[in-house]
């Protein structure tokens, strides 16, 4: 199917006309985009568009189509999953087996074909084969060629309305293109699987791992896990995709066999499970299943098996279903590869925000297609619950078909000692050998050095980034080429670099290389010249120091007139001293300050920590040698409780005659703090034009509503 762009409005177009044709210019090009590989602008011009339809709709809330492409960033946050009944009901599919030591591995699928010639009374039998995607199973209703709502299975007659996580996935549309040549059918009810591809997932998988957070095990519970987010917008921030592979609830032209109900999917640009094989006799499908057995490690998604279905939606009809499953149907499970193998030793890696991992090195055997010599064992808890030491027997296999993954020692010796992350490394990081600590409710070992080697790339984006101290032009690819041809080691080398240096940076490799240029050298060296007089908040913030986020750095600047004053605080020592979780509101020396919850005494641990050790005191000899000692622009003299907007809370809605950072700036220099969402807590609303439901929520709580003339009357003059 050839694809067209959407003709375009005039200029002078209205509201309605102008959403409408920014929604089709935005289906259009992500279908280009996610379903076809295809792209036809660039991203920044996508990303304008999307802005417009964004503001408009925020204009006109009337206006605005629940299936509107903005909605792929996620609505608001659900209070729970509600239950909807599917059309038709949405049935499982029985499996047979592949026999471990059989001498046919495919007898259950044989007799299950036998039973297909005996109830339609003929040896041959049409059916069709297609990869069994381990995923979560859906049925999408569309109604006149819009998304009504997704549900999830559930017990096959009724499911969870998971619609507003539905819609974030890019590659499902939200509304059917017309068809070239025939109407898009009047009800059409998709049943398909929610996956996460492979190279997304091990993506996702190394994520978690450096952020200390628990790994997935396989991309299944991953998917699973995702779709049960009540906050749609982290669901949009997971890698999901889909594949439709069978019809529920349909009013529309005929469909005879599976193959035209193929067609229409790629018809209606659908995405649809491939490949799809016909066999008309069981040695076809024999035949078919073993081509499936041999190239399922080539597809992005995990599959453990093949489902065979009849061709003719006649013969399926004929044939029936029983109470949880068609009779037409059957789901061939493929055997799990399992090998024996054993441990030979146990690196650990350093990853790039400062987790431990330790890496089982192993014996290389073959499994699921590929060699594996190498397995991760997540972490100390998992090599304790499995026992593992080096030198165990173990077996191993593909999670998922996957990641390799010790299920278990074989012939456990109990006067060996299961392996210690801390003892091997004698508490001391392998990258640098600065102490590596185990936070309270996280399970990783973590160097929290800021200057360690490894987690430079890391280290030196986050120092760069906006909400930091907004170094233009240093993006990770610059971060990592200055890493790796030794030019910086740690965030604060940036400010040695000359601009030649720069200017000659190879962004390529030695065979293709690629020069960073002059021009965005110089924005570089301005844009760390400007650094030099960025505010304490910010410098605080792109420190990188554990648990000190944006709201804690603004807190403390609020509390510390410079950089120099932090290490040395008497307001975080006080914090640690007292460890009642109450210390802020009962200790007399800290109640003038009127401490926020974003600084307490887990932020104070962290800091105080740092900076006592090796790295931190490097930190501030160096900034002590740049002549940089970065001041606060929110620091009252005479403790901070006589600040107008001491301890009150703001949230910022609608437009104003300036932009938000503006009025931001005012409320934090006055003691305020920011939030952005409206609850009991918050102590002012400053509501511009436009202010949609925020401005009702707090209307509702008897929350005080500042318009921006009446704010300006608060402040000090």
């Amino acid at each position: 199917m050839s694809s067209q762009q959407p003709d375009l409005f005039s200029p002078d177009s209205s509201p309605a006309q102008r959403i409408a044709e920014l929604a089709r210019l935005l289906d259009f090009h992500n279908h280009l985009y996610y379903s076809k590989a295809e792209p036809e602008i660039t991203d920044s011009q996508y990303d304008t568009l999307f802005r417009e339809l964004e503001n408009l709709e925020k204009l006109h809330p009337t206006l605005a189509d629940p299936n509107s492409p903005t909605q792929r960033v996620g609505a608001l946050p659900l209070t729970g999953f509600s239950q909807l009944n599917h059309p038709v009901p949405m049935l499982s599919i029985d499996d047979v087996f592949e026999l471990k030591n059989a001498e046919i591995p495919e007898a259950e699928l044989i007799t299950f074909y036998q039973r297909l010639q005996k109830n339609l009374g003929r040896p041959d039998i049409a059916v069709t084969l297609e990869p069994k995607i381990d995923g979560v199973a859906v049925s999408l209703l569309y109604e006149n060629g819009s998304l009504k709502h997704a549900i999830t299975r559930g017990d096959g007659t009724t499911g969870d309305d998971v619609t507003q996580n539905i819609r974030t996935i890019r590659s499902i549309p939200l509304t059917l293109a017309q068809p070239p040549t025939s109407s898009i059918p009047e009800i059409l009810e998709i049943r398909g699987e929610v996956f996460m591809p492979i190279s997304a997932f091990t993506t996702l998988n190394t994520q978690r791992e450096e952020a200390g957070l628990p790994t997935f095990a396989n991309p299944r519970n991953a998917t699973a896990g995702t779709l049960k987010q009540l906050d749609p917008k982290i669901v949009a921030t997971r890698p999901l995709a889909f594949l439709a592979h069978g019809l529920g609830a349909y009013t529309g032209p005929p469909l005879a066999l599976e193959t035209d109900f193929h067609s229409l999917l790629h018809t209606l640009s659908i995405p649809r499970n491939q490949p799809i094989h016909t066999a008309q006799t069981l040695p076809q499908l024999i035949s078919g299943i073993s081509f499936f057995r041999q190239n399922r490690h080539t597809l992005d998604y995990a599959t453990d098996g093949v489902v065979v279905k009849i061709l003719s939606r006649s013969e399926r009809e004929t044939l029936g279903t029983t109470s949880r499953a068609p009779r037409w149907a059957a789901a061939y499970k493929f055997l799990p590869e399992q090998q024996e193998t054993t441990i030979l030793a146990i690196s650990i890696q350093v990853g790039r925000t400062g987790v431990l991992t330790p890496v089982a090195e192993l014996i290389p055997v073959l499994i699921s297609g590929s060699t594996v010599s190498r397995s991760t064992l997540h972490n100390q808890d998992e090599i304790t619950r499995k026992a593992i030491y080096i030198g165990a027997t173990v077996l191993i296999e593909k999670a998922g078909e996957i990641i390799p993954q010790i299920v278990r020692v074989l012939h456990p010796d109990p006067s060996q000692t299961t392996f210690s992350i801390f003892d091997s490394v004698a508490g001391k990081c392998p990258s640098c050998h600065a102490p590596i600590s185990q936070e309270i409710g996280f399970v990783a070992w973590r160097c929290t050095n800021f200057q360690c080697p490894a987690q430079a790339v890391t280290a030196i984006t986050h120092f760069a980034a906006r909400k930091a101290l907004d170094i233009a032009s240093m993006g990770e690819s610059v971060a990592t080429a200055l890493v790796a041809h030794g030019l910086v080691k740690n965030p604060l080398d940036l400010f040695s670099l000359s601009a030649e240096t720069l200017a000659n940076l190879n962004l390529g490799t030695d065979q293709s290389p690629r020069r960073f240029g002059e021009k965005n050298a110089a924005k570089i060296i301005a844009s760390l010249h400007a650094a030099r007089s960025k505010p304490l908040h910010k410098w605080l913030f792109a420190m990188g120091i554990r648990h000190l986020g944006e709201s804690a750095a603004k807190e403390l600047a609020r509390l510390h007139k410079n950089f120099s004053a932090i290490p040395t605080s008497p307001i975080l020592t006080q914090l640690l001293a007292d460890p009642r979780p109450t210390a802020k509101k009962l200790n007399p020396i800290l109640l003038p300050y009127a401490i926020t919850g974003d600084v307490g005494p887990a932020v104070a641990e962290s800091i105080l920590t740092f900076f006592a050790s090796e790295a931190g005191q490097n930190t501030l000899t160096r900034l002590a040698h740049l002549g940089i000692d970065p001041p606060s622009t929110t620091f009252h003299s005479h403790q901070n409780s006589t600040a107008i907007f001491s301890g009150k809370t703001f949230v910022i809605t609608g437009t104003l005659s300036q932009d938000r950072d503006h009025f931001i700036s005012l409320i934090e220099a006055n003691g305020g703090k920011i939030s952005t969402s409206v609850s009991k807590n918050t102590s002012y609303l400053l509501a511009g034009e436009s202010a949609g439901s925020k401005l009702e929520k707090a209307t509702s709580l008897g929350i005080n509503i500042l318009t921006e003339s009446s704010f300006t009357i608060l402040l000090p003059s």
